[in-house]
């Protein structure tokens, strides 16, 4: 069994946590977070999971507690996080979009977790655009512009989230250009207030030149196999189309309800790809 431990108590965090539970070969041993009465951390003690409210100070006092430690605080504070699990030897798989580790996707780039100390899970919208944009990019002999459009529900995002906006943006721009080579793309975020909440759903545009359409669609529909073999509830609800000259096409993510309600499928993908990524540490 994996030792894990989670930094971060809020949404993501939680969420994780009764994920981890539910494997096989990963074993949560600390939940650290900073306040005894979140909600988090009275879930993970009904769990009868150890917890702790002095966040990384934790680590700092038991240097050897786990093997891999799963980063779900802010961009801001990993960055200081990451300085600290360097030092122990820990795995970090942050969760935020600090851009301290290389960037992850588990079916681009699956093993890089083997060969770094550190990887980033990107974001949510990172997670659900990059796998299909980087099979586009191989089916177009230039990419001009790439614009992506991710909604999730108001109540999905916590504070975190929330602080970590600008960062988002920034860490999903730079995966993009990363695993697609294009050097011109926009990403935005809405956070709908919407009642009854709506689902996380991610619309992508994409001006390209010479795009061999036939083959991308199969492309498209084989490479969401793939995701969902680590994502289920991962769906095509717009099927690539041109219209004046842009590829468009949108997917969305429903949850699976571990914490929060089926609405926050922005939880489950970046979630499901950190557990798919802890894997490869199995074939070290």
């Amino acid at each position: 069994m994996i030792k894990a431990g989670i930094i971060g108590t809020g949404n993501i965090g939680t969420d994780l946590l009764l994920k981890l539970i539910k494997t096989d070969f990963i074993s949560p041993v600390i939940f650290a977070g900073r306040r005894m009465e979140s909600n988090g951390i009275k879930l993970a003690q009904e769990k009868n999971i150890r917890v702790t409210d002095k966040g990384i100070q934790y680590f700092i006092e038991n240097p050897k507690c786990c093997d891999v430690v799963y980063d779900c605080t802010s961009a801001k504070d990993a960055k200081e996080h990451a300085k600290i699990f360097k030092s122990q030897g820990i795995k970090v798989i942050d969760l935020t979009p600090a851009k301290v580790g290389d960037l992850c996707v588990p079916n681009i780039n699956p093993k890089i977790i083997q060969d770094n100390n550190n990887v980033n899970m990107i974001t949510c919208g990172g997670q659900a655009s990059t796998p299909l944009l980087n099979i586009i990019s191989k089916h177009c002999s230039d990419l001009d512009y790439i614009e992506v459009v991710s909604q999730i529900a108001s109540d999905s995002a916590g504070m975190a989230t929330r602080i970590n906006i600008d960062n988002y943006i920034h860490t999903t721009e730079r995966a993009i250009k990363e695993f697609t080579k294009c050097k011109d793309c926009k990403v935005i975020l809405n956070l709908n207030p919407a009642e009854p909440q709506v689902d996380m759903q991610t619309t992508m545009f994409i001006k390209a030149e010479n795009i061999k359409f036939s083959s991308l669609v199969k492309d498209i529909y084989d490479t969401i196999k793939k995701l969902q073999e680590y994502i289920p509830h991962y769906e095509l609800v717009m099927p690539p189309v041109i219209n004046n000259e842009i590829l468009v096409l949108s997917i969305k993510v429903k949850g699976s309800g571990d914490y929060l309600p089926e609405y926050a499928g922005n939880l489950d993908i970046i979630n499901c790809a950190a557990i798919e990524i802890t894997k490869h540490l199995r074939n070290e």
